[in-house]
Order: structure tokens, then C-alpha cells, then sequence
């Protein structure tokens, strides 16, 4: 190893045990997290950290169809504006109902310990990066989580936020949007119940939830009962023009196309 990357394991590993204290099984997974990123990045423009909707837990490939188009058309679109980007996912909860309910105890307090672990995180990983550029992509629950990281993180010049589906009041009550923040609220076809606090839409589509998923079940097709759920508006699809759009216009008002001088040819 390199006399940088010991200095950098070092300063990772002080950081977890800050934050962790003698809990020595979160304390190796935050290190080695940092240092894994810090090494993935060298040489990208952007890292695009999604924060899954939900209890936070979903991988990409798990995702419902709507919001996993959402991170491949972000992604993209980095892309295609000639930037190079490393995508990455957040997991706040861990598995068992234990963990869900410390979630739901998070969330009525808006993230009061979860938020200020990732912002250590951004703060250490863009604090050794001279260049690199963070997009927190957070649907539904998860841009609420992610709107509360970078408020905690003391708004890192180069850390920005898409927010997708952020739901009901207790989060939006606490929301702070700047310029680097895309609060996305509709998707342009059918209001979103949940953003719109419609209770007798919401209670009917969460009345049905249960029997979803004991169909799926039966027929041997078992799905999260999260992804049972279907709320009316609140689904913003890649494909949406209106989501699209929102979405373009943000990423090409903050950082523009890559001048030809800039990118990077393989």
C-alpha cells in the first residue's frame, strides 16, 4: 500500500470511531465504504449516490420499474452531456423489523442520527477529491433522507440534490431547496396523492396493499409489500415528459455539457 492510502485508511478509520464509538462491526463497514468510494472515483466528474425509496433498502436491479428508470435516465444523462460518473446506492435500514422500526423512529425526527452519517461521508469524500461532484438521488422517503444529509452536511459546495416524490408534510415542513436542490412534486399526468396529503385516496390505495400481496404470493410471484402499494400520482417514471424534463434542465442549468476540450477520450 501506498503511503497515501494509509494516511487516507487512517483517517477513515478515526472518522468511523467518531461516529461509531466501540461498535467495531459498523466501525470496518463505514472504513471500508470510504475507502472503496475514494478509489472507485479517481477520475470521474460525477458520483451519483441513490437513496432508495421505502424502508431504503431495495438494490437497483429489485427496484420498481418506475424508479429504477429514474436512476438509469439520471445516469445516463451524465452521460450523454459527456461527464463520467460512478453510481452508487445508500442503504439507511437494515433487514429485520427491528431495524424498520428505528427507520420509522428516523424518519418522525427527520433523520436525526442517520443524515449525519452520510454527510460525514460526502464531506470526507469530497474533501479528498479536488474536482469530484455529488448528485444524492433520493425517491419518495429517500429524498426526504437525502434533503436532510445535505441540510447536515452545511450545504458542500460541490454536493447537489434531485428529489423525487418527496412525501407528506412532516418532511416537506423541514425541506430546504437552494439552487442545488430539484424538489420534483409531479409528474406532470395525475396529481400525486401523497404529495398532495389526499387521505381518502391514500387510506383506499394502502386498503388494497394487503390483498396485492397475498395474490403475488399465491401465485407464486411473492413481491416487497412495499412495492403492493400504489398511490395514485405517485410513480414518476423516466418516460414521463414532465419528469424528464425537470430533470434535464436541472443537471444542464448546474453543470452544462462538457467542452470538447474536457472530455476524456478513451
Amino acid at each position: 500500500m501506498t503511503d497515501s492510502y494509509l494516511i487516507l485508511e487512517k483517517e477513515a478509520s478515526h472518522l468511523a470511531q467518531q461516529l461509531f464509538g466501540d461498535d467495531l462491526k459498523k466501525r470496518t463497514s463505514f472504513t471500508n465504504r470510504l475507502l472503496d468510494i475514494c478509489t472507485r472515483t479517481q477520475g470521474n466528474d460525477f458520483l451519483l449516490i441513490h437513496n432508495p425509496g421505502g424502508w431504503g433498502t431495495t438494490r437497483l436491479e429489485n427496484l420498481l420499474q418506475w424508479e429504477r428508470s429514474i436512476v438509469e435516465g439520471v445516469n445516463a444523462t451524465i452521460e450523454r452531456i459527456g461527464y463520467t460518473s460512478l453510481l452508487m446506492q445508500y442503504f439507511r435500514t437494515g433487514n429485520g423489523w427491528r431495524e424498520k422500526i428505528r427507520d420509522i423512529k428516523e424518519q418522525i425526527r427527520f433523520f436525526a442520527v442517520k443524515r449525519k452519517i452520510l454527510a460525514a461521508e460526502l464531506e470526507f469524500v469530497t474533501r479528498h477529491s479536488n474536482s469530484l461532484r455529488v448528485i444524492l438521488l433520493g425517491v419518495s422517503q429517500g429524498a426526504a433522507f437525502s434533503n436532510a444529509a445535505l441540510q447536515s452536511s452545511n450545504q458542500l459546495e460541490r454536493v447537489y440534490s434531485i428529489e423525487v416524490g418527496m412525501p407528506f408534510l412532516r418532511f416537506n415542513s423541514r425541506r430546504v431547496v437552494t439552487e442545488k436542490t430539484l424538489a420534483v412534486s409531479g409528474n406532470g399526468l395525475v396529481p400525486d396523492a401523497v404529495m398532495e396529503w389526499d387521505i381518502k385516496t391514500i387510506l383506499k390505495a394502502f386498503g388494497g396493499t394487503f390483498f396485492r400481496w397475498v395474490k403475488y404470493r399465491l401465485q407464486r410471484k411473492p413481491q416487497e409489500f412495499s412495492h403492493c402499494v400504489n398511490v395514485p400520482g405517485h410513480e414518476y417514471n423516466w418516460e414521463y415528459p414532465e419528469v424528464q424534463r425537470q430533470i434535464e434542465d436541472f443537471l444542464d442549468v448546474n453543470f452544462g455539457t462538457k467542452s470538447n476540450a474536457e472530455v476524456i477520450v478513451s
